[in-house]
């Protein structure tokens, strides 16, 4: 498994959707954290598609919890990342919501969820990039007066305060020459689910390269946007998730909503993007592709055409793409031609790029350089 929690925010991404009851949306399933923030706009349907089976059983493991247990338990599940129940409550009342590859490996993998009670930290801290966010923890550990100051900075009171905090407390002390190159190695980068051709991608805009990109962008959300919403730092500084501070999905509200029914309308796929479009007819209003293009058009060109190809042939209309990039204009897509006229993409779609623009401000993560919104060229403006 890759990615433990989501790291795309979908506070920008629901914006851009302008979600109605009348969409189905395909969404790269990562953790499956964003589908459920997805679905509480009510959309028909939400075809969840990710190649790696893991990231598909994490989902089902959430889509049981919501079905099978209470707020109380969901949370310490998925917002504390560990509960000294959970294998009762996974024999009990989830395994059997699951498929089989899901249950052979959440049998496995049981321990990730009662660690605390070896000392190993939350969930939040296995997987991939979990590991990375352990390591930075075990860092700070070493380094307690850094320590103290991150969470100090994550506990400020405004923006003005957070400020102050990173400029003379954090700043100085956190871009150290080992920070600067574990964040310079590949095998950080993939880890954290960042393959090769995106990493060059980083280099060729960046003059101070992979490790100058994040500073760079950690900067901007430490310095320009509260720390006091930003669960997708927090979460790996702490461990889990507060009750104010959490995605959406895990508000007790949201909750009992997802519960209601929303929840049924998400139909977890392990396949490709292109696998599944060939296998379900149905049309597709809204897509939420991530940033697997990146590594798609460096590993295999010829598969990321035939998936534009798919893409477009079951577009409806009025359909609306999301996709992100380590490139603010990615060169990739200006290869790509679609049918026998070998038409150009970039002539099928039509960019918002100055609205992308204005969303990417607001993103808490903002480790994207490119956020792109696309429409078919034909829909209405």
């Amino acid at each position: 498994m890759v990615y433990n929690t989501c790291w795309e925010d979908p506070a920008v991404d629901r914006q851009a959707l302008q979600l109605s009851p009348e969409d189905s949306l395909l969404v790269i399933t990562s953790a499956g954290c964003n589908v459920l923030d997805y679905a509480l706009d009510g959309p028909a349907a939400i075809h969840a598609v990710d190649a790696n089976p893991r990231q598909t059983a994490l989902l089902e493991l959430k889509l049981a919890g919501i079905r099978r247990l209470n707020h109380g338990d969901f949370f310490q599940l998925f917002g504390v990342g560990s509960h000294r129940d959970f294998r009762d409550l996974y024999h009990d009342a989830l395994r059997a919501e699951l498929s089989p590859f899901a249950q052979t490996w959440w049998d496995r993998n049981q321990r990730w969820f009662t660690q605390r009670e070896y000392s190993q930290g939350s969930f939040f801290y296995r997987g991939l990039s979990g590991m990375v966010a352990q390591a930075f923890r075990g860092y700070l550990a070493l380094r307690p007066a850094l320590r103290d100051s991150v969470e100090a900075l994550f506990d400020a009171p405004n923006l003005e305060a957070q400020r102050a905090v990173y400029d003379a407390r954090v700043k100085p002390y956190v871009w150290s020459r080992l920070i600067n190159w574990t964040l310079s190695r590949q095998l950080t980068m993939s880890m954290l689910g960042v393959p090769h051709p995106q990493r060059k991608e980083v280099e060729a805009q960046h003059a101070g390269g992979v490790a100058g990109f994040v500073r760079d962008s950690l900067e901007y959300v430490l310095r320009e946007l509260p720390l006091s919403s930003n669960y997708f730092y927090s979460v790996y500084v702490r461990g889990g998730y507060t009750k104010d501070c959490c995605p959406e999905y895990l508000k007790p509200a949201n909750f009992a909503r997802l519960k209601s029914g929303l929840a049924d309308r998400i139909h977890p796929h392990t396949t490709t993007v292109t696998r599944f479009l060939q296998r379900h007819r149905e049309p597709m209003s809204r897509y939420v592709l991530l940033d697997h293009m990146d590594w798609m058009a460096g590993y295999h060109p010829d598969a990321l055409i035939e998936e534009w190809q798919h893409i477009l042939a079951r577009a409806t209309p009025a359909a609306r793409i999301l996709f992100r990039s380590a490139h603010a204009k990615p060169r990739y897509l200006d290869a790509i031609t679609i049918g026998d006229a070998r038409t150009r993409l970039t002539d099928v779609l039509r960019f918002h790029d100055d609205w992308a623009r204005d969303l990417t401000r607001q993103d808490r993560v903002h480790t994207y350089a490119g956020f792109h919104i696309a429409d078919l060229a034909g829909a209405p403006a």
